[in-house]
């Protein structure tokens, strides 16, 4: 019986939804014109993402909160001011905290599986990155905080470094989907990943304390999650601190097999303190720190499509390590140049070292990877008025940062025992250095708002010379800008588009990369690259109401220069194929993303989501083919039901139709079946009760049918069935 009904699901589910995809995009087109529930809630002006309440708080009010509908969500990524996500008019995605309680991920980009717009990438376990709009890595800006996470050797493609995150930390996170040139700058191409970690706030003039522990197991992977924090405070002063440790084993995959090795290590702090250094002045100090000790590249040591052997004998990451230390100075003002001035100040060290032995070989390579990037930032809000029946507001700052890239090999002869040093896989004490001023204005009349804004960005990358490589300079500099506009149809529905042109320059992963890769590839640098650019287009409806909300978009993204890797022609004595990035290629990205959750009845609430993207890329020798690492149209369908009583329960369904329009590259890589990846749908279910204000019990139980699947694109394929358990107690 349940063969039969994966064999249902999998088969006729998917091909139902790839067949009939264009109906059920108009039908939620149809519906959206239908007339809304009742008028928009009135907005609460003193909420803000920023300003997390206490565990507390969050309990007492968490059957409220839950009710709310995500578009009158604060947020504050897309316009670097606190605005209802209905009045913006980016193409908005939002995670809550009590998600990721409930979901306990592994990384936490997990929390983009199934979410309007991205689709969830995974090359092994412990890392992991969401594809938005079929852009990527450093084509998508990633921010904890409002400070860049992407560095010097950030590269573009999946990669480890939004997994050392820590995910039990975080209040919320927002994603912009589509091109944010004028406010965030470099790298967002297919738009910004913004990361909100959880502040202390508390009230009243005497000392209170409350704490919070957390625990977690799931059986497909044995694994372990404890998250245990403190926090004290009164008005204006508050300090919080916590401390996350994961264990997880060797995965279990559909169908019952144990790949190995998949299994690894995970520990984090943190550490906040907020003081009201003034009446109208706040300080925020705060610390991260996540490390891996040792975590396996699997695959690397898995054979991969078409491959007897894996490629590696030993491939781990050993450590990956991320460092953060961050000040944030907020300053409230009634003079005429500024309402409110912010200024960051940060420090992210991230490690990336490695143990690693190709197959066959006798020579044990240690490479020691790491960058420090220091990061300044200073932003005015400047309110003004424009006319009787408009308002104005001007947000406009300066950005600078310096980053420095260290890098070296030591090689180690099995045999005999002999070390020598050699070249790193970047060129050491490389630094890439930039600065960039922005401003954008947004008008607002009574049912109409226009956004403008521009940003000069310059950079210098400096990369040392070698016997091997010479030393290389390249100071590409850009003016970027977009324009968004939103019309209000009726209360509670508005049309909106967004045009921007964004650019991404070389940064040292591009320039001057020398080592193994995936896909059983080896990168020789080139240190002649320019930037890349895109036109980004979309127009969407969003429309929200006390019992519906729903968007819908259609997105268009214009990829010139694109740094891909060349195939050279030429192999290793160990077998992999010698590749080097050049700017040959151009691509075409398109497709429609759909959302909706909608309160059927008291406690009863469905939700869907649906996502299509199509790409193109021109290449030279070829002509037109796929582009490279496309997902293909996926989703999710879903329902709440909360009878009362602190009792919750929610089915849902994530799905993918197959992906058989692959790319040269997909089709070379190991990762990817050369037939396809096959489509999939996997069901689940999580049910939790909140026994008392103080705690609450949960039930994970996912891919229930144990359904054998790949995520497109992935290194490995997904868990089989789970049963998980998790409790979350307040004091």
């Amino acid at each position: 019986m349940q063969l039969l009904i994966r064999h249902f699901c999998t088969r006729y589910i998917c091909n139902y939804i790839r067949i009939n995809r264009l109906l059920l995009q108009a039908a939620l087109l149809l519906f959206l014109a239908l007339p809304s529930q009742s008028l928009r809630a009135e907005q609460s002006s003193a909420s803000s993402t920023n300003q997390a309440v206490s565990p507390s708080q969050t309990k007492s009010s968490k059957a409220t909160d839950e009710a709310v509908i995500e578009l009158e969500s604060f947020q504050v990524t897309a316009t670097r001011r606190p605005s209802p996500a209905l009045d913006v008019s980016e193409a908005i995605t939002l995670i809550k905290k009590a998600e990721i309680t409930r979901k306990s991920p592994d990384v936490l980009a997990e929390m983009l599986r199934g979410q309007t717009g991205t689709f969830f990438q995974q090359t092994t376990p412990g890392q992991g990155l969401p594809i938005i709009r079929g852009l990527k890595g450093s084509e998508v800006l990633h921010l904890v905080d409002g400070m860049r996470l992407n560095n010097a050797f950030f590269r573009n493609a999946p990669n480890q470094y939004l997994g050392l995150v820590d995910a039990f930390s975080v209040s919320q996170i927002e994603v912009i989907r589509g091109s944010a040139p004028a406010l965030h700058g470099a790298d967002a191409m297919g738009g910004v990943v913004q990361v909100v970690t959880a502040e202390p706030d508390f009230y009243g003039e005497e000392w209170l304390t409350e704490g919070r522990i957390y625990g977690s197991v799931d059986s497909v992977d044995q694994a372990y999650v404890g998250r245990a924090e403190a926090a004290m405070g009164k008005t204006g002063n508050a300090l919080s601190a916590g401390v996350t440790w994961q264990d997880h084993g060797d995965r279990s995959v559909g169908g019952g097999e144990t790949i190995v090795p998949t299994g690894y290590r995970a520990q984090a702090a943190d550490l906040k303190w907020r003081y009201q250094v003034t009446e109208h002045g706040e300080l925020m100090l705060s610390g991260q720190v996540l490390e891996q000790p040792s975590t396996p590249r699997s695959d690397e040591l898995v054979p991969g499509y078409g491959q007897p052997l894996p490629s590696s004998d030993i491939y781990e990451f050993q450590p990956n390590r991320r460092s953060f230390l961050h000040a944030r100075y907020r300053l409230q003002s009634q003079s005429n140049w500024f309402e409110r001035m912010e200024i960051h100040v940060a420090r992210q060290v991230m490690t990336d070292d490695r143990l690693s032995q190709e197959r066959g070989s006798s020579e044990l390579v240690k490479e020691a990877n790491e960058s420090t990037l220091d990061g300044f930032t200073l932003q005015f809000n400047s309110p003004w008025k424009s006319g009787a029946a408009s308002s104005s507001e001007l947000v406009w700052g300066l950005e600078i940062y310096l980053d420095e890239v260290r890098s070296s090999r030591l090689l180690t002869d099995t045999g005999t025992g002999v070390s020598q040093s050699a070249r790193g896989r970047f060129p050491d004490q490389s630094t890439m250095d930039s600065v960039a001023a922005y401003a954008a204005n947004r008008w607002q009349w009574e049912r109409l708002s226009l956004e403008a804004g521009l940003r000069y960005s310059r950079f210098d990358v400096y990369l040392p010379g070698s016997s091997s490589t010479p030393t290389a300079r390249v100071k590409p500099d850009d003016l970027t800008g977009d324009v968004h506009a939103s019309v209000e149809l009726r209360p509670g529905v508005k049309l909106v588009s967004n045009i921007g042109r964004g650019f991404r320059p070389p940064n040292i992963f591009d320039l001057g990369t020398l080592g193994p890769r995936p896909g059983n590839r080896f990168n020789q640098p080139n240190p002649n690259l320019k930037p890349e650019t895109v036109w980004s287009y979309d127009l969407g409806l969003k429309t929200a109401s006390t019992a519906f909300e729903a968007e819908l978009f259609l997105f268009y993204s214009d990829y010139q220069d694109k740094i891909t890797s060349v195939f050279t022609g030429e192999t290793t004595p160990e077998g992999r194929i010698i590749v080097s990035s050049a700017n040959l290629n151009s691509a075409t990205l398109y497709g429609i993303e759909s959302g909706l959750r909608w309160i059927l009845a008291p406690g009863y609430t469905a939700y869907a989501v649906m996502n299509y993207t199509r790409g193109e890329e021109q290449e030279v020798a070829l002509g037109t083919v796929p582009a490279d690492r496309v997902p293909p149209l996926n989703g999710r369908l879903g329902l709440t039901w909360e009878p009362g009583n602190g009792l919750r329960l929610e089915p849902w369904l994530d799905f993918a139709s197959k992906q058989d329009r692959l790319s040269p590259r997909d089709q070379e890589d190991p990762r990817i079946d050369p037939n396809g990846t096959d489509g999939y749908v996997t069901f689940n279910v999580l049910a939790s009760w909140q026994i008392n204000p103080r705690l609450e019990l949960g039930l994970r139980l996912e891919n229930l049918l144990d359904e054998p699947y790949r995520e497109h694109g992935s290194g490995l394929d997904a868990p089989g069935r789970n049963f998980g358990l998790w409790a979350d107690f307040h004091f």
